[in-house]
């Protein structure tokens, strides 16, 4: 149990993401030698005041809480963390669920399209929810349109899994509590961030990107262009994921999304067999192709963060601190870019990024990407 609450006050520290997470664990033994070192790592970066840490009674709160709900954390390399989730490099660091944590594990098929979905979309996502879940599990966003009709398809043929983007006390939308309700008794629902959350903008990413996670392939039913489900589309084509799209009507600007992605190489979906027939058993190495997909968007997560490599001298991390900051500005950039920039070791990187990031100079994204926190 100790373990369990200080990995737990690790994940709630603040400045420290997915990511920056990843980066301590593999620095040091263990999570609590990793807060005790927060302090002096966060000054090297820049930083004048200490990172708030959850005090002990804070993090047991939140889980004798989540433990009356009925609920549960899994953490990141541990036993029973969903194995494909994991494979992501900024792989949320734990999920609090409510249900049945063994499907998150399960072989699942993601379906997401747009809010203000047509009737014959939601139709559609609703049978085709249905169909799928007698063979699979089938996971989505429990947003309106879509995403609602599919798990209510799902709930009567089979196990659905939400994810959604506040805490799982929060139903959102509210005109959805009922439906969160029934999946998390006949399902599971999953939630990053803390009980307690009520869902913003910048939190709709990052559930997106576990939606990406834990499905071996992505369904893709009326998405606009530049809609939230491309950017999950985007996500899982960078991890590997098979991507389906729904075609429809060329004057409808709800379905130039699947459209697109069909054009450029997504199967065709008009049942559910095209999905069971082409739903590999494992995630495969690279998806359909930066080069063809989304080239508006930003480069997405195929690549791991380097990782820290052993002790870097003080001056060879002075000198990247002192590079890499001023590469850093209002735009999300990649750290593959920073690292073609800068002629550094990918330790010292790693370990400079790090540091900043706990100074809160830095914020690392979906993608392995950084921003200055301050432009965000």
């Amino acid at each position: 149990m100790k373990n369990i609450l200080e990995r737990l006050r690790l994940v709630r520290t603040e400045s420290v993401g997915p990511v920056t997470y990843r980066r301590l664990l593999s620095r040091f033994a263990t999570p609590a030698e990793a807060l005790d070192a927060l302090p002096a790592l966060a000054r090297s970066g820049g930083r004048a005041t200490t990172p708030r840490i959850p005090p002990l009674a804070e993090v047991e709160r939140e889980c004798a809480a989540l433990t009356r709900m009925g609920g549960r954390f899994l953490f990141l390399d541990t036993p029973g963390y969903p194995e494909f989730l994991a494979q992501l490099p900024d792989a949320p660091p734990a999920i609090a669920v409510l249900g049945d944590a063994t499907l998150l594990s399960g072989r699942s098929v993601g379906i997401v399209g747009a809010r203000n979905a047509s009737a014959n979309g939601m139709r559609f996502a609703e049978h085709l929810g249905a169909e799928l879940a007698e063979r699979l599990v089938v996971v989505s966003g429990l947003a309106r349109g879509i995403d609602a009709a599919a798990h209510t398809g799902a709930l009567r043929a089979g196990k659905t899994v939400a994810v959604i983007a506040g805490g799982l006390d929060v139903p959102y939308p509210p005109e959805n509590a009922d439906l969160q309700k029934r999946i998390a008794e006949r399902g599971a629902v999953v939630a990053e961030a803390p009980l307690g959350t009520a869902p913003q903008g910048r939190h709709f990413p990052k559930r997106n990107r576990i939606i990406a996670g834990l499905a071996l392939g992505l369904v893709v039913i009326e998405a606009a262009a530049r809609s939230g489900s491309l950017l999950t589309a985007r996500l899982a084509n960078d991890a590997g994921r098979e991507l389906f799209g729904v075609p429809g009507s060329p004057l409808d600007p709800r379905s130039k999304g699947a459209n697109d992605l069909i054009r450029q190489g997504a199967h065709l979906v008009d049942c559910a067999e095209d999905v069971f027939a082409n739903l590999p058993d494992h995630p495969a190495r690279q998806g359909l192709g930066r080069d063809l997909l989304f080239t508006h968007g930003q480069p997405g997560f195929a690549e791991p963060p380097p990782a820290l490599e052993g002790e870097n001298s003080e001056a060879e991390l002075a000198r990247a601190r002192r590079e890499i900051l001023p590469l850093i500005g209002p735009e999300p950039v990649s750290v593959d870019e920073i690292a073609r920039r800068c002629q550094l070791s990918g330790g010292a990187i790693a370990a400079a990024l790090l540091e900043l990031e706990l100074a809160g100079r830095v914020e690392t994204l979906t993608g392995n990407r950084v921003v200055r926190p301050e432009d965000l």
